[in-house]
C-alpha cells in the first residue's frame, strides 16, 4: 500500500507518524486503513522490535475527520457512507472499534507519543497503544464513543466526572489518573520516547517470547475483568443511541461531535480547582 496520510519508517524502533498537519491529523478513512496496514507490516517485519505512534505538526490528532476536502474526495471515489443502517454500522465498527481492539492486541510493544491536542479519535488511537508518553502541552478530550476505554483508563468515578462535565484534561492530570505513563517537556519528548523505545526494542530482540508473554498476560488480566466484553457491549448501546437520536452532530464551528468549544470552556472553568490541587500536592 502507498501511504498518503501517514509516514511509516521501518527499523528497530519503527515509526508510524500521522501526516495531516494541515488538519491537526484529523482521522479519515484513508488514514485508519493506512495505519492498519503499517501496523501489520511492522508485526511481520523481523527487524522491528517496537512501534512508536506520533503525529506531524502542532497536534497528535484532533479526532475524526468531519469533512475535509481530502475526505470528501475519497467519498466521491469510493462512495460515501453506506445508505443503509447496517452498512453504516459495519463500516464504523470496522474502522473504529475493530481496528482499535486489533492494535491493542498487536504482538509487539507499541508506544504513543502525544503532543498538542488528543481529541476523541485521538484518545482512541492513544488508548490502543501499550504505553503513552505526553508533552506537557498536551490536552486530552476523552470521548465515550466507538471505543469505550475511559473508565478503564482513568477509573470509573473520574471518567464519570470528566465525561459528564465534558472538558479537556491536561497531561499531568492524565498522568495522575494513570492514562499517561510519563510527561516531558515538548522539546525533549521525542528524544526521551525514542530512548525508552530503544530499550524496549533491545528487550524484544533479546527475548521476544518473554516480552510477548508479558503483554499477553497484562491484556488478559484486563480482559478477565471484562474490558473487551464491556467495550463491545458499549458499542452496541452507542449505535442504538445514535439510531434513536438521528445522528445529530454539532456544526464544525462548535467543534463537531466532540464539541471542543464547550470542552475548552469547561476546562477553563475547572482551572481554579486544578490549581488548588497542584498547590496541595506541591506540583
Amino acid at each position: 500500500m502507498e501511504y498518503k496520510q501517514i509516514i511509516y519508517q521501518p527499523g528497530k524502533v519503527a515509526r508510524l507518524i500521522l501526516n495531516r498537519p494541515r488538519y491537526l491529523n484529523a482521522q479519515s478513512r484513508i488514514m485508519r486503513e493506512e495505519m492498519d496496514d503499517a501496523f501489520t507490516r511492522a508485526m511481520e517485519d523481523k527487524q522491528v522490535g517496537v512501534v512508536v505512534l506520533s503525529g506531524v505538526g502542532d497536534s497528535f490528532s484532533a479526532g475524526h475527520d468531519i469533512g475535509t476536502p481530502d475526505e470528501l474526495a475519497d467519498q466521491k471515489v469510493r462512495g460515501p457512507e453506506p445508505g443503509d443502517r447496517y452498512g453504516r454500522y459495519k463500516r464504523m465498527r470496522t474502522i473504529c472499534l475493530e481496528y482499535c481492539l486489533r492494535w491493542r492486541s498487536l504482538p509487539k510493544p507499541t508506544i504513543a507519543m502525544v503532543h498538542g491536542y488528543c481529541i476523541y479519535g485521538g484518545w482512541m488511537f492513544a488508548a490502543s497503544m501499550d504505553i503513552l508518553f505526553a508533552a506537557e502541552d498536551s490536552l486530552f478530550l476523552p470521548g465515550h464513543t466507538q471505543y469505550f476505554s475511559p473508565p478503564w483508563e482513568i477509573g470509573t468515578k473520574k471518567a464519570k466526572e470528566v465525561l459528564f462535565e465534558h472538558r479537556f484534561l491536561s497531561a499531568w492530570e492524565c498522568y495522575d489518573y494513570g492514562f499517561v505513563n510519563r510527561v516531558y517537556l515538548r522539546e525533549t519528548l521525542e528524544q526521551e520516547t525514542l530512548a525508552y523505545a530503544e530499550r524496549v526494542a533491545e528487550n524484544w530482540f533479546r527475548n521476544p517470547f518473554h516480552v510477548r508473554t508479558q503483554k499477553f498476560s497484562a491484556n488478559h488480566a484486563q480482559d478477565t475483568m471484562g474490558f473487551t466484553t464491556a467495550v463491545e457491549a458499549a458499542y452496541q448501546s452507542f449505535c442504538t443511541m445514535q439510531g434513536l437520536s438521528g445522528g445529530q452532530v454539532a456544526p464544525p464551528r462548535d467543534g463537531g461531535y466532540a464539541q471542543t468549544g464547550l470542552a475548552k470552556k469547561n476546562f477553563e472553568l475547572a482551572k481554579p480547582w486544578l490549581e488548588s490541587v497542584r498547590k496541595r500536592h506541591g506540583v
